[in-house]
């Protein structure tokens, strides 16, 4: 029998506000523990909570982003639950009024298109963290985090796919970081998902028993847990067994899911309206406001990119996914406007440094201005692709511009032809058997006359020139 998954995802992103979302304590990350804290967030008696506006706000930004119908009268509920990092004993959230609805994202995998719907955005606060601790039985709690707030993006059952999973994760990875409503630091918990995976039979349209992989923070070990799960619901079901509503853990050092807790249904939370929050009535010149505020997303600066610097789709999708990588690219365009040159050197060479260095484009130690000098100098001859590499080495090391270390170092180009001429005589004299087989039709070995003089001159031999005189030297 073969299977098909039935995938949704539940995202979590932290806000970007500076205090909490009912009380007036600050979200900054990495404060000593419960520091950060006060009698609304604890919980204390006779306390009432306050809603942040900005909070709100930055709600109905996801929601026009997302194309979701935002709701004039929007709820706050309590969630009932206990665990150790809830104070209150409860979490206030949404649940029959969430502030948005019925949106959808296009997301792509392997050059194909895909609409997934989302279900709701609603607003809610955070827990707390708690810490175990390995040598005996015992955990501490810091409070920091509570209150905290979030939005909690809830897409339909659209995903066929561990990669579609992916792909949607990074769309709305990069949608909250555009409309710079959420850092998307995933090791820091800012930005995290829940994901619930069912399967069955291919080309039925009922849903089996679903299990939920909870609290994934990174796109890699989403995708790796949902194709374990998929492999291990497969599996229950041909041995004739059951799969258990259930959430699971994952563990990306063992690459499995482990039993976590039977899986709630709504109604074991007793959700009931907030009696100290009013309603949250939203109107359409808010709203209006709210969407003039919206910058350019990714769909439609990369449409823009390969319509105004005629790039390739992939390109353009590789330089969008990011705001900052995408601001870094027009920057060096303002300096050096010619963007195929630029898109493989950020491409390239750029991101190839940061990746190695654990770095994101805000941290990069080459700036773009510097980076389109060490391009200007490549066009107007002054150095060779082979130097360039050597000095936007140097310019992440020092920070020096392109043109200080190029003077420095002696790195100028050779481009006198007579020069040029020596270098590749004592190459042709010294490789004569090499000469020989060009001669007679080897006329690959042009490639290894080139190397050989670009070596003899340390990389400095314009690379145009030296083809022009081998070319005459061997006769074609």
């Amino acid at each position: 029998m073969e299977f098909e998954p039935v995938i949704g995802l539940e995202v979590h992103a932290q806000l970007k506000t500076k205090t909490k979302i009912f009380c007036g304590c600050s979200t900054s990350f990495g404060a000593p523990p419960n520091t950060h804290v006060c009698p609304v967030c604890l919980g204390m008696p006779g306390v009432l909570p306050v809603l942040n506006k900005k909070v709100v706000e930055y709600a109905i930004r996801m929601a026009v982003a997302t194309d979701c119908e935002i709701a004039h009268k929007s709820r706050f509920a309590r969630k009932n639950y206990f665990y150790p990092d809830l104070p209150k004993g409860y979490q206030i959230s949404q649940y029959e009024f969430p502030i948005a609805e019925n949106g959808h994202i296009v997301i792509e995998t392997d050059g194909d298109k895909k609409q997934i719907g989302i279900t709701r955005i609603h607003m809610e606060e955070d827990a707390g963290k708690l810490s175990h601790d390995p040598h005996r039985p015992s955990s501490m709690v810091d409070f920091n985090r509570t209150g905290v707030p979030l939005i909690e993006i809830v897409s339909e059952p659209d995903l066929r796919a561990p990669e579609e999973a992916g792909a949607y994760l990074r769309k709305i990875h990069s949608l909250v970081c555009y409309l710079d409503i959420c850092d998307g630091n995933m090791e820091e918990g800012s930005f995290r998902c829940d994901a619930n995976i069912s399967i069955r039979p291919k080309g039925t349209g009922s849903l089996g028993t679903r299990t939920e992989l909870k609290n994934l923070n990174s796109f890699k070990h989403v995708e790796n847990a949902l194709r374990f799960e998929i492999d291990r619901q497969k599996d229950l079901i041909v041995d004739g067994g059951l799969v258990v509503q259930e959430t699971r853990l994952w563990d990306p050092v063992k690459n499995v899911s482990t039993s976590m807790r039977g899986k709630e249904e709504a109604h074991d939370y007793r959700y009931f309206p907030d009696p100290d929050l009013l309603m949250l009535v939203t109107d359409d010149e808010w709203v209006d406001a709210l969407k003039k505020t919206i910058p350019e997303l990714p769909d439609e600066k990369k449409a823009r990119f390969i319509d105004e610097y005629r790039l390739p789709s992939y390109d353009a999708d590789l330089l969008t996914s990011s705001r900052e990588l995408a601001d870094f690219f027009e920057e060096c365009l303002k300096e050096f406007p010619n963007a195929k040159q630029v898109s493989n050197w950020v491409m390239g060479t750029l991101l190839g440094l940061l990746n190695a260095e654990g770095k994101t484009v805000k941290q990069s130690p080459v700036s773009a201005v510097n980076l389109a000098g060490l391009l200007k100098l490549i066009d107007e001859g002054i150095i060779s692709g082979k130097i360039a590499k050597t000095v936007f080495e140097e310019m992440a090391k020092s920070g020096k511009s392109p043109k200080e270390i190029v003077k420095e170092k002696g790195l100028v180009q050779v481009t006198d032809v007579s020069s040029i001429e020596s270098v590749v005589s004592q190459v042709l004299a010294r490789c004569s058997d090499e000469v020989e087989d060009y001669k007679k039709g080897k006329t690959k070995l042009l490639g290894f006359f080139v190397g050989q003089v670009m070596k003899e001159s340390n990389g400095k031999a314009n690379p145009k020139i030296v083809n022009e005189v081998l070319r005459s030297k061997l006769g074609g």
